[in-house]
């Protein structure tokens, strides 16, 4: 009887271990590696300040995102040596360049850029809510196709950067309006310049989840001390989360990158 009971009990392990890797099975064509990365306009931090898209690409290269949204972009402006950034992005990591600009700036233009390993089904350009006298912002839009064949919404933004949260928060109301239209999996990412319990994040969290902790600081890019950088998801029940880490990256902009690996579920 013992010996029967010890057998029943094997069984049971067995069983229940193959319903845990049967849960973990991954599909390798539904997987989205996403990074979001502030690359302060392409100048480096800290004392040898320099222009160095060649960094900005390796960092970018060295986690083989299959989507990335860039912020702080600068297109053909003085400050950047009349570079369009993330044309120069794209050339680097092989990967399909988008810029959408939220203002003119220095005789050329600032806003978003994307790179993305897939071609571009579609692409919007979504400036936010600004009060007057305020910086423009702007949530940069692509569908893409997986290897699946499934569709998905990818957002690259930057909210408010000031120490009045009102442009934050309204720009937090905008998103929410914006993007909580359809099911359709959507993946908004990006510097929204609010730490995890500020007023704009929590009302993102009522349509977004997640993929972070809190305690993954990303800014300042020499010493973390606070996390202002996202990658959050939305429908929860088609998204789950591989990895999500922050990149040990100090000098190439004055925020360090987080990237954050997701699985279609259907």
């Amino acid at each position: 009887m013992k010996a029967f009971k010890s057998f029943l009990l094997q069984i049971f392990f067995l069983v229940s271990f193959a319903n845990i890797s049967a849960q973990m099975v991954i599909d390798s064509t539904k997987i989205v590696r996403v990074l979001s990365y502030n690359i302060y306009h392409g100048e480096t931090v800290g004392a040898d300040k320099k222009f160095d898209l060649d960094l900005l690409a390796k960092v970018i290269n060295d986690v083989q995102p299959d989507l990335v949204a860039l912020q702080e972009v600068d297109n053909k402006t003085k400050r950047a040596r009349n570079y369009d950034l993330v044309t120069e992005l794209g050339l680097r990591t092989k990967m399909a360049p988008l810029f959408g600009k939220a203002m003119d700036f220095d005789g050329g233009g600032y806003g978003e850029g994307v790179l993305s390993r897939y071609s571009f089904l579609s692409t919007q350009n979504h400036a936010l809510p600004v009060r007057e006298n305020k910086e423009p912002r702007a949530a940069l839009e692509v569908q893409v196709q997986l290897k699946s064949g499934d569709t998905i919404r990818f957002v690259g933004t930057h909210l408010d950067h000031t120490k009045d949260s009102t442009d934050r928060i309204n720009q937090a109301v905008a998103l929410n309006k914006l993007f909580s239209d359809s099911d359709m999996p959507t993946i908004l990412t990006g510097d929204l310049n609010a730490e995890p319990t500020s007023e704009a994040m929590q009302i993102l969290f009522e349509e977004w989840s997640a993929s972070h902790k809190n305690s993954e600081f990303t800014y300042p890019a020499d010493n973390p001390r606070i996390k202002i950088d996202y990658v959050l998801f939305r429908p929860a029940h088609r998204w789950r989360v591989i990895e999500s880490r922050v990149i040990d990256e100090s000098i190439a902009s004055d925020h360090r990158p987080i990237l954050t690996v997701l699985e279609l579920v259907n």
